[in-house]
């Protein structure tokens, strides 16, 4: 625990340091657009707190090269693999001007990286034919490198709101922490746990006032974590169902299936092209009923961080049955199907202005 420790505070420390001296760096750092389809925020703020994430990491895997060099060595070597993931993501932090293409490129080119460096592959996805596929060597590369990458830019989707990715992102990573526990990962749990606290340390500053954003470096980074800890479990441990990885990342990864389907066979358009009807972005809208029309940014702030936490909830329904089952792939396919339905029953009832009324907020009149 002491990792977790570690690398929660110097994250927080780090982060409020972004924080306080905001002035310094805002010309550069902060998301000035309050205008554009997918912003909820009413005051330009720090677009960079993956950089606190990243140096907590690094802070708390250092500190266990004196008692655990191993350990520490392997969790090193993984950052530096997912560094152009991360760099990608905080250059058009900094710049705007990288493409979701160029950050997902880089993020392929860390997962090929983990792969040929450290031999982090998908091996297995418990479907017996598609197994002896993934026997091939070019099959296996292919596969993982698209997997995590798909992953990254998935958290990077849902990163819309105060305290959602980031706490979705705690939640995984300590699913991963404890079946890392049951199995004596220590690589897998030692890095989960310090993610965990270095995700923390961020989220005390983002949610619920907002004052610092993940950013795409920090969102593409978090992503690339979870999918290459999730693989390396599988890859090591026969007993982890591949399913557990699908179940328990099921929200990200349907939130962009089902974006992609929307867009380009409903709305007939390209799935890069942003647009204002994402599940937590009808949420926002449509269910946080008690703040539609309001004008202070107090009131809009509390509506944004108050849209998270239905997120948290849905999330759940992977998270539990993951971290319960993990061992148990019938199981698991069973809740990947449940999360799905129930997915795009929220989605369609939103839709449609027919959402159950114990699921809509409401409180009497702002005062505006």
């Amino acid at each position: 625990m002491l990792s977790f420790a570690l690398g929660f505070l110097v994250s927080l420390f780090v982060t409020l340091l972004i924080v306080r001296y905001a002035h310094l760096h805002e010309r550069f750092s902060t998301d000035s657009d309050l205008a554009g389809v997918q912003k909820f925020h009413v005051r330009p703020v720090p677009r960079v707190g993956g950089v606190g994430i990243v140096i907590g990491l690094v802070a708390s895997t250092l500190e266990l090269l004196g008692p655990y060099p191993a350990v520490s060595r392997g969790i090193l070597a993984l950052i530096a693999c997912g560094i152009p993931a991360f760099a990608s993501g905080l250059i058009e932090d900094v710049t705007k001007r990288v493409s979701p293409t160029v950050r997902l490129v880089a993020t392929m080119g860390a997962a090929a990286l983990a792969y040929f460096t450290l031999h982090i592959a998908v091996i297995r996805i418990s479907v017996p034919p598609l197994d002896f596929l993934l026997s091939y060597a070019a099959i296996s590369c292919i596969v993982t490198v698209l997997a995590v990458a798909a992953l990254a830019n998935a958290v990077n989707i849902i990163d819309g709101f105060n305290g959602l990715a980031s706490m979705v992102a705690m939640m995984m990573f300590a699913s991963l922490a404890y079946v890392a526990f049951r199995l004596s990962d220590p690589i897998v749990l030692s890095a989960s746990l310090i993610m965990m606290g270095a995700v923390l340390g961020f989220f005390i500053w983002n949610f619920p006032a907002g004052l610092i954003f993940l950013g795409d470096g920090g969102a593409y980074f978090i992503g690339f974590m979870l999918a290459e800890l999730a693989i390396l479990l599988v890859m090591r441990h026969r007993e982890v169902s591949a399913w557990y990885p699908v179940l328990l990342f099921v929200y990200p990864i349907f939130e962009t299936c089902f974006s992609i389907y929307r867009k380009k066979f409903v709305r007939g358009m390209s799935p890069g092209i942003p647009d204002g009807v994402h599940l937590h972005m009808l949420v926002y809208k449509r269910l946080m009923r008690w703040a539609v029309g309001a004008k202070t940014a107090h009131e809009i702030t509390r509506r944004n961080s108050l849209t998270s936490p239905y997120l948290w909830l849905l999330c759940l329904i992977g998270v539990i049955p993951a971290t319960l089952f993990w061992q148990h792939t019938v199981h698991l396919f069973a809740f990947v199907v449940l999360f799905a339905a129930t997915y795009v029953w929220l989605y369609v009832s939103i839709v449609r202005f027919r959402s159950p009324k114990w699921l809509v907020f409401r409180r009497g009149r702002t005062r505006h």
